[in-house]
């Protein structure tokens, strides 16, 4: 297949505009800009709110004005990550994609395909004169992946409408009625560097190729945390000699599973042998216990020059407090219906040092409020133990079904009609802005699908083209039959 041929070619031709502009999250300004002058263009009218988000109207076509009106929603930000060897720009570069057989890729990127194909889904529809709708309002959020921040700024009132389809889904033929809430939790080791013991051996032990993968969606696929593996390692050697560490860096963002990570410490000199025998069978064991998950994973012990320490009591303390760290999944749904889904869990997402402060991100996330709180409160004691400074973001809510929800029977009904099958109908261990949506429009009614993509927040993301013709015509299919007022 090539790039000329994906279908839907107005989808694709409008992806391929959005990933020549730069949009990393919290740095949208071109982007509104692009959203701005594609409306003016095209003669429909266009707001912008004070944090940012847009909303692009579009009056129904002959014989739909009586619909009642639906807002499409995507966001326009993208999650910015790289293969370390990579020189790219995400502040000025554009994204540089490929087919390979049925998929979509970058070029060692990320692809932004979360979510810039809902955008190009929803530009697509705006740009067309020969589609079946009644009133449509299409609102683009605006850093949604570092904090929701578009949809928590947004404020009652600003759309209108009684229906709302989220094109924020990575699933073809799977219907999300529902999504878990989620709070961050930052714990920040601060201490003044000190020279380290005389005869001390330093040494850097790294960790990559894992799968990484999204903290919500991917954790229950038993993938490799490089934070949580490296902790292991430092904990088990300082449990037999002093080690004292120097940095620790590994992960990105606060929403993904880290996929690599490096340490610097040191050892008394005597027992360096000792060390480098404990990390040939240490990694060997955790090969074999991702032999399934994780299998390419690259390993590295070597010599490095000396550098300033942290204090023995803090790098005792840090190490002790990630190895205790929860990570992964602390509970499944209990409902009997949903009994496959993870309820509540939480991820360590990165470990960032600097001169005098070490700083450890986690997210925790559930579909049951009550233990939200539970798990986000087990992490802070946690931390608090170590001695770390805890703070804690406001979260997000989650989206409760709704079981007498008129958008969730068209738009199964319209699956069916279009691809003789049942869809599944579901929520998800992620979070969507229709958590937030729902606290400021009780009343509005909302669904959430899209095409399928795989790796997302990694450079591994890739987009499975044929379904994005799928998503097309159910979409098209469920605007030509919103009921009217």
């Amino acid at each position: 297949m090539e790039k000329n041929e994906l279908k839907p070619a107005r989808v694709f031709e409008q992806f391929a505009k959005i990933n020549q502009i730069p949009r990393p999250s919290k740095h949208e300004e071109q982007m509104i800009e692009y959203l701005k002058q594609f409306a003016a263009e095209r003669h429909l009218e266009t707001r912008v709110d004070e944090t940012g988000n847009v909303i692009i109207s579009k009056p129904a076509t002959p014989g739909y004005e009586n619909k009642k009106t639906v807002v499409l929603q995507s966001h326009m930000d993208m999650v910015c990550d790289k293969l370390v060897d990579v020189d790219f720009d995400f502040y000025k570069d554009a994204i540089q994609t490929y087919v390979d057989g049925d998929w979509l890729r970058a070029k060692g990127t990320t692809l932004g395909a979360d979510d810039g194909i809902g955008v190009a889904i929803e530009l697509a529809i705006l740009d067309s004169d020969n589609i079946e709708h009644g009133p449509i309002e299409c609102l683009f959020t605006r850093d949604e992946e570092t904090g929701l921040t578009g949809a928590f700024g947004m404020k009652a009132g600003f759309m209108s409408g009684d229906y709302l389809i989220n094109l924020d889904s990575e699933d073809e033929g799977q219907i999300f009625i529902s999504c878990a809430g989620g709070i961050n939790t930052t714990a920040t080791f601060s201490f003044e560097r000190e020279t380290a013991p005389a005869d001390y051996f330093f040494m850097a032990g790294s960790l990559k190729g894992l799968n990484g993968g999204h903290s919500g969606d991917d954790i229950n696929k038993k993938r490799a945390n490089a934070i949580k593996i490296m902790s292991r390692f430092l904990y088990a050697e300082q449990s037999k000699m002093d080690v004292r560490l120097a940095q620790w860096n590994s992960g990105k963002m606060h929403n993904a599973i880290p996929r690599d990570g490096k340490i610097i410490f040191a050892v008394p000199t005597g027992r360096k042998e000792e060390v480098k025998a404990d990390w040939n069978q240490f990694t060997a064991a955790v090969e074999d216990e991702f032999h399934v998950t994780d299998t390419n994973m690259v390993w590295s012990l070597e010599s490095t020059e000396a550098q300033t320490v942290l204090p023995k009591a803090v790098s005792a303390n840090l190490i002790r407090s990630v190895q205790a760290l929860y990570n992964g999944i602390l509970t499944m749904c209990q409902d009997e219906a949903l009994a496959w889904m993870v309820e509540t869990s939480s991820n360590v997402a990165s470990v960032q040092s600097e001169d005098n402060k070490v700083i450890v991100v986690t997210s925790q996330r559930s579909n049951v409020m009550s233990n939200l709180r539970n798990m986000a409160n087990t992490i802070k004691a946690c931390f608090e133990l170590g001695g770390a400074e805890v703070v804690q973001n406001d979260g997000y809510p989650a989206w409760k079904m709704n079981p007498n929800s008129k958008l969730v029977k068209i738009t199964v009904d319209a699956y069916k009609k279009l691809f003789n099958k049942e869809p599944k109908v579901l929520g998800i261990h992620a979070g969507l802005e229709c958590g937030l949506f729902s606290e400021k429009y009780p009343h509005i009614d909302m669904v959430s699908f899209g095409p399928t993509l795989r790796n997302v927040h990694t450079p591994d993301e890739c987009l499975y083209i044929p379904t994005v013709q799928m998503v097309w015509d159910h979409l098209l299919e469920i605007l030509r039959n919103i009921p009217e007022e």
